[in-house]
């Protein structure tokens, strides 16, 4: 079995080397152990020190596209270049690479297709009471969007079986964590949590600015993420809050028509009701135009992985591949 474990990069110079160096090279049930670095669009050293450091295979992407960009081209390479596995870990060296055999023991055992790593978000000391509250709730809210169990939703260490990472298709531009596990849930995939450690914060997060920010734009990507997948679910119910608000609107003119007999006055009332009643309708019909396009999206979806196939057995190799240390 070959295991390669993907690091995607943006200037991680500095703290790179001991994120490699954390990397078991030995790992009970798995033949090969080799490393991928994904460099997003680095001004640095950072592949310099990619290949200083002995990392065997490198993705250097022409400008920064963005983590979820990265990723998906890193599993892209990984898959060309043989991989049975593969596990993504973040560059700053965040988490324990001596927890990637704990990733792997449920794949190695055929009980599940991809792993994610349970941080315990209520034991990391740099965080604060609020991130936690909110990694609690986010994390409920995922796992009632994608029908799964997971603990730390959007943790970035995980590990994929080679069928799991052959069907995965991520094409949120923020973060690929909070749609890999939503279409991994809507795919039926078996995904199953590990307990991991933590090293000590090397430095701040690069993905948003304050606690405020990150909120606003995980909530704005599980909403993109969930309509994509369940579109006729998510216009039905607000076509039908819409719906209720026109109700009452009209409320006030039913009223008085039916205790009074008056059908003259609420003028406004009822142009109020009509509008939002007809806004009821046009979200409905969104729902129904998304939910046929989502089925479209399922059949791109599988017509991407046997390209995937067919690319592996013509030996197509990755994209914007560069060869590492040793090669």
């Amino acid at each position: 079995m070959k295991l390669i474990v993907q690091i995607p990069c943006l200037n991680e110079e500095a703290t790179l080397p001991a994120t490699i160096a954390d990397i078991p090279r030995q790992i009970p049930g798995v033949d090969a152990v080799e490393l991928l670095v994904i460099d997003d669009g680095s001004t640095d050293r950072t592949v310099a020190v990619a290949r200083e450091n002995g990392v065997e295979h490198i993705v250097r992407l022409t400008n920064n596209k963005g983590l979820a960009a990265a990723f998906q081209a890193g599993l892209d390479a990984c898959l060309k270049l043989g991989a049975d596995a593969v596990v993504n870990t973040d560059a700053d060296n965040q988490y324990r690479g001596a927890d990637i055999p704990k990733l792997l023991a449920p794949i190695l055992a055929g009980e599940a297709d991809m792993v994610v790593g349970d941080r315990r978000t209520s034991q990391i000391e740099h965080f604060s009471g609020s991130k936690k509250s909110l990694q609690r709730l986010g994390s409920w809210v995922v796992n009632r969007l994608s029908g799964t169990e997971i603990a730390d939703t959007t943790s970035g260490f995980r590990a994929y079986n080679r069928e799991a990472a052959l069907g995965l298709l991520v094409v949120d531009n923020f973060t690929y964590t909070l749609e890999s596990l939503i279409q991994a849930g809507k795919m039926l995939v078996a995904v199953e949590g590990a307990e991991i450690g933590t090293n000590p914060q090397t430095r701040e997060s690069r993905l948003f600015e304050s606690t405020g920010g990150y909120v606003r734009r995980n909530a704005l990507s599980i909403l993109r993420i969930y309509a994509r997948y369940e579109p006729l679910r998510v216009f039905a119910s607000a076509g039908l809050v819409v719906a209720i608000l026109a109700l009452l609107a009209w409320l006030p003119f039913l009223l008085d028509w039916i205790l009074n007999g008056d059908s003259s006055g609420h003028v406004q009332s009822l142009i109020l009701g009509a509008v939002l009643f007809i806004a009821a309708i046009q979200l409905l019909a969104l729902g129904v135009i998304g939910d046929l396009l989502a089925g479209q999206r399922v059949m791109t979806q599988r017509v991407f992985e046997r390209v995937r196939r067919v690319e592996l057995a013509l030996d197509v190799p990755p994209s914007h591949y560069e060869p590492g240390a040793g090669h």
